[in-house]
């Protein structure tokens, strides 16, 4: 792994603030020098996220240290996430608190920023090194938005009871009648459930999505309240295999539960470019043998935004590019959640090669959100609300 590296914030805007303001650049070797320049009171900036508070709660104690401004943190229930604070957010549109949004996945954030809530933000330093750009599938095309941190949807399963050899590597291997009574996910008004449902049918069609998640139901599918709940009722015995995160599964393993996971391997029969082998309709065509194509592991970025308006930019600025540097990658990958850097010079270094995603699909976020609707509207017609 690079061990020195510059870390360089920039600010596109002198604010009128009563004087002029320029931030200095930052050096990073091991870890960063504290700003030397003085900004104006109030030493604060106010963070909205959906990250689980222990993790966001370390990075921005960091951020305290490393950089000398207070973080008022305000984050939200298990039960609602990110859909809480993404509608916070929305009533606070012409009058806001926040001042960056750091979210666990880029569902709402995209929703934010197509109502105007985000402010566009030139991409930070990606590597500095060789002056390597943020990749753009990693950002927005009007820059509302920067994804970093990823973790991946997996199929788990009980490792006492279930051999490795007999589980599910794909979503059409869940519905057979084997594990009738035996699969659960969570409920798919909220998290990353949702966004996987709605990635479904922007990958294959509504039709397709429909059929798979009728034979779902049929199957006699139990609905769980979050991700953390499948791993708990698979260690548990309640059920032999469920659709749930990797970091619920790290946190399972960390506990000592009997608990695995699975990544969604690629069908040979599928391409893994940008949306596959696309019909004139957008969505996949059928294989040739019946099911839902498996286009591998749906990887989920977190994300981090500026709030448009809000009332620390400067040290908005600051924060957002702190939370998306190397520094804070490393230290997302070295938590508990083990969320993997989108840097592969650190992802599949040596310390991190145990949590590398090794089927990753190809996601068009934008795409995914457009689907959102569909997908939620059939999820209600099948499985209820």
């Amino acid at each position: 792994m690079r061990t020195a590296r510059e870390w360089v914030v920039s600010v596109s805007a002198v604010l009128a603030l009563g004087a002029a303001l320029v931030v200095a650049a930052l050096a990073f070797s091991g870890r960063f020098d504290r700003v030397s320049t003085k900004l104006p009171p109030p030493r604060k900036v106010v963070l909205y996220t959906s990250v689980d508070d222990p993790i966001a709660r370390a990075v921005v104690d960091r951020f305290r240290l490393d950089m000398q401004i207070i973080v008022e943190l305000v984050g939200d229930t298990e039960a609602t996430k990110t859909t809480g604070l993404v509608q916070r957010l929305l009533a606070e549109k012409d009058s806001p608190r926040a001042d960056v949004w750091w979210s666990s996945e880029p569902m709402g954030t995209i929703l934010l920023a197509r109502e105007g809530v985000l402010a566009p933000m030139e991409s930070p330093p990606y590597n500095i090194e060789t002056g390597e750009a943020w990749p753009e599938e990693f950002k927005s095309p009007d820059g509302t938005w920067h994804a970093f941190a990823q973790r991946a949807r997996v199929i788990g399963y009980n490792s006492r009871w279930v051999r490795a050899t007999t589980t599910p590597m794909t979503l059409r291997d869940v519905v057979d009648p084997e594990w009738k009574g035996r699969v659960g996910i969570a409920r798919p008004q909220f998290g990353t459930t949702r966004t996987h449902m709605a990635a479904l049918v922007a990958w294959h069609g509504p039709e397709l999505f429909r059929e798979w998640l009728e034979a779902l139901h049929a199957n006699e599918v139990r609905l769980f309240d979050g991700n953390a709940s499948i791993v708990r009722a698979i260690a548990m015995g309640e059920i032999d295999l469920g659709l749930t995160d990797t970091d619920d599964v790290w946190s399972g393993m960390r506990n000592a539960w009997p608990v695995a996971m699975n990544y969604e391997i690629v069908d040979e029969r599928v391409s893994r470019t940008r949306g596959g082998q696309e019909s004139p309709g957008g969505a996949l065509r059928r294989p040739a043998a019946a099911g839902l194509p498996s286009m591998g592991s749906l990887t989920i970025p977190n994300t981090v935004s500026i709030v448009r308006g809000g009332p620390n930019p400067v040290q908005a600025r600051i924060l957002a590019e702190y939370l998306l540097s190397e520094r804070t990658e490393i230290m997302l990958a070295q938590s508990e959640q083990h969320t993997m850097p989108i840097r592969p010079w650190i992802s599949h270094s040596r310390e991190f090669s145990t949590y590398v995603i090794p089927t990753p699909a190809a996601v068009d976020w934008e795409r995914v959100a457009d689907a959102m609707p569909e997908a939620m509207r059939i999820c209600e017609e099948v499985l209820g609300r």
